[in-house]
């Protein structure tokens, strides 16, 4: 079992910052990657961008130059810097980590308005 639980969250003006964590727990040896999604009301889940265990990374084309993933091996955690925020970000953002199975946290809302 993996245990993901996700945090900062906030409501942020557009063009600001925020930074998104993700701890993870439990059974971490059998990870092979860490991803962040997002879901936007009446929209589907879709990935934002994901680290894998030997540090490559993949991005939506939408954050690319805006948001970036990285890892703290020793903090059992991930990061997702966003940069440049714009209102179409707002969303709920989950980490997933992915094993055989995938194992999900329970979301944190982004919010870009002014």
């Amino acid at each position: 079992q993996v245990q993901v639980v996700e945090s900062g969250g906030g409501l942020v003006q557009p063009g600001g910052s925020l930074k998104l964590s993700c701890a993870v727990s439990g059974s971490i040896f059998s990870i092979m990657a860490l991803g962040w999604y997002r879901q936007a009301p009446g929209k589907q889940r879709e990935l934002v961008a994901a680290i894998t265990n030997g540090g490559n990374t993949n991005y939506a084309n939408s954050v690319k130059g805006r948001f970036t993933i990285s890892r703290d091996n020793a903090k059992n955690t991930v990061y997702l810097q966003m940069n440049s925020l714009k209102s179409e970000d707002t969303a709920v953002y989950y980490c997933q980590a992915r094993s055989m199975y995938d194992y999900w946290g329970q979301g944190t809302q982004v919010t870009v308005s002014s």
